[in-house]
């Protein structure tokens, strides 16, 4: 019988379970909110899932490791195991999740060559955009969307999400345009970045990871600051288990 590998995302919004077979052929995925018991959430994905072997990612992976004693790897590796193997010519991966973004140069083998991380502050991140979102009475899964629709943009000055917040409140009291604020915090986000990836890794094609690549108007706006190709998997959020599946059968000797 065919061998098959797990690897799990435990990040601070939601966990991603994805099970491979021996020729990284995705058998089945599953996501559920982290909620305030990680690991209770983390029994509960695991009942009647069959694996060979597993390992963790994310937020969340050293509870793992204690309670299960199972491997673990960092975000950064997962999710540039999961972009090279849905990209295999990938060199630059961009990842934005719940609490922090990743800006990731590869080398040719694969490998991380260079990263730059922005995990001090909510700004750039998936929970700045629910936020605002939240603020501007928008759909996490439509904001991106709406902010398209624009035709230009409100500057928002402060990154800060609370200044922001409140910078938010005060426009939307003097009548400014919801969809245009909404471009401009895409806009703001989209800098920061953009900044990163320019540091680190300032050439070629960009794989966008994590569930903030859904994001229709960051994909655009990326693509228009940079001037590169911007790509993201069907489901990018699921790209850093993926990868840890991937990870986890490798560690077997089974690739």
């Amino acid at each position: 019988m065919s061998a098959c590998f797990a690897g799990i995302d435990i990040g601070s919004r939601t966990i991603e379970l994805v099970v491979v077979d021996e020729r990284s052929g995705v058998l089945s995925q599953h996501q559920t909110d982290t909620g305030f018991d990680p690991m209770h959430e983390v029994r509960q994905m695991l009942i009647g899932v069959a694996y060979d072997g597993i390992m963790a990612t994310g937020y969340g992976r050293n509870l793992f490791e204690i309670a299960l004693e199972a491997p673990t790897i960092t975000e950064i590796k997962a999710h540039c195991r999961g972009a090279r193997a849905l990209f295999p010519e990938a060199r630059s991966v961009l990842d934005i999740g719940g609490q922090d973004s990743k800006a990731i140069a590869l080398a040719d083998n694969g490998r991380v060559k260079k990263f730059e991380m922005n995990d001090r502050c909510a700004a750039g991140t998936g929970k700045f955009l629910e936020i605002m979102a939240r603020t501007l009475g928008f759909a996490i899964d439509v904001f991106g969307d709406q902010a398209l629709l624009a035709d230009d943009e409100v500057t928002i000055s402060s990154m800060c999400t609370v200044f922001a917040e409140s910078e938010v409140t005060s426009l939307i009291a003097k009548g400014c345009n919801r969809q245009a604020i909404a471009l401009g915090l895409h806009a703001s986000v989209m800098r920061r970045v953009a900044a990163m990836l320019h540091r680190v890794a300032p050439e070629g094609e960009i794989v966008f990871t994590g569930g903030v690549a859904n994001n229709a108007c960051l994909r655009e706006l990326l693509t228009r600051k940079l001037g590169r190709r911007v790509v993201a998997p069907q489901a990018p959020q699921f790209a850093g288990a993926y990868g840890a599946a991937l990870l986890a059968m490798e560690a077997a000797g089974r690739q």
